[in-house]
């Protein structure tokens, strides 16, 4: 039924495809990419074991999506990687988040929205490199069985 066959000649662009070819439709399309992190935080108002210093290994996931390029891509995986560490993860990792998140309860609910709008707001900055680049949906795991989500229609309510 399928058989295994090892390429003789890979595609060559220009000879084998065309530039043209590559761009295979226009219909927006949803990238998605994984992160975790370690950090440490408390709880204020709260009765219960997290009202004492602890830490977690986060997970958080991100949905984003736009229209692809020339090339066929929406945004490159890589691209992703660089807004999470050079504009999220670095307040996030191996921090004591009641200190470098703005002032609030650092609970799920509330960090998921600050990633969300750090991630909206590094795609809208670079709005000319990803067609109609949005954040769809944001999860941040706090354990592997529990996490808090932001989706965009949610967030973009006035």
């Amino acid at each position: 039924m399928y058989e295994f066959r090892i390429v003789d000649q890979l595609q060559k662009i220009d000879k084998d495809i065309q530039r043209e070819q590559l761009k295979y439709h226009s219909k927006r399309v949803l990238v998605s990419k994984e992160f975790t992190f370690d950090a440490a935080h408390h709880l204020h108002e709260y009765e219960g074991k997290c009202k004492n210093l602890h830490g977690h290994t986060y997970r958080v996931i991100f949905g984003l999506s736009g229209f692809v390029d020339a090339r066929g891509l929406m945004i490159d995986f890589g691209d992703i990687k660089d807004i999470w560490k050079s504009e999220i993860e670095i307040y996030l990792d191996h921090r004591y988040l009641n200190g470098t998140l703005p002032p609030m309860n650092t609970t799920a609910e509330n960090m998921v929205a600050w990633i969300y709008e750090k991630m909206a707001e590094a795609l809208a900055n670079r709005q000319h490199l990803y067609q109609g680049a949005r954040v769809e949906f944001v999860k941040l795991y706090e354990t592997p069985t529990s996490y808090a989500e932001a989706k965009r229609e949610w967030m973009e309510i006035d």
